[in-house]
C-alpha cells in the first residue's frame, strides 16, 4: 500500500511526464504519440517506475528504446518543471503499458 506522499508524486511525476511527451514528442522522440498511464514511486523516492501507452510506431520495443536513450534530456526537462518541489529527482526507469493491447485482444476473443 503506497503512503499518501507516493501518491501525491505519482501523480506529479505522471502529469508532468504527459505533458513533455506532449509538447516535445516531435523533436526529442520523432512524433511517436505517447503517453503516461501510470507512474510508481518507490518509499524511499529514490526511483520512479514510468509505464507507458505507445500508440503511432508499429514497433513499440524501437519506440521504447528511443524513449530511453532520450531519458537525459526527459529528466532534465522534468527537474526543470518541478525543481521547486524535490530535492532530489527519482531515477526513471520506462516500462512499455500493455494493457490496453490486452483488454483489446480480450474483447476480440469475446466477439
Amino acid at each position: 500500500m503506497e503512503s499518501v506522499r507516493q501518491s501525491k508524486v505519482n501523480r506529479l511525476l505522471q502529469k508532468e511526464l504527459a505533458e513533455i511527451f506532449r509538447s516535445e514528442s516531435k523533436t526529442l522522440l520523432e512524433g511517436a504519440f505517447i503517453s503516461v498511464t501510470q507512474v510508481r514511486v518507490t518509499p524511499d523516492l529514490g526511483l520512479a517506475k514510468v509505464y507507458l501507452s505507445i500508440m503511432l510506431p508499429k514497433d513499440k520495443e524501437k519506440a521504447l528504446e528511443l524513449v530511453n536513450s532520450q531519458k537525459f534530456a526527459i529528466r532534465k526537462l522534468l527537474i526543470a518543471k518541478i525543481r521547486n518541489q524535490f530535492k532530489a529527482m527519482p531515477e526513471l526507469i520506462f516500462y512499455i503499458d500493455d494493457s490496453l493491447d490486452y483488454a483489446e485482444r480480450i474483447d476480440q476473443l469475446l466477439k
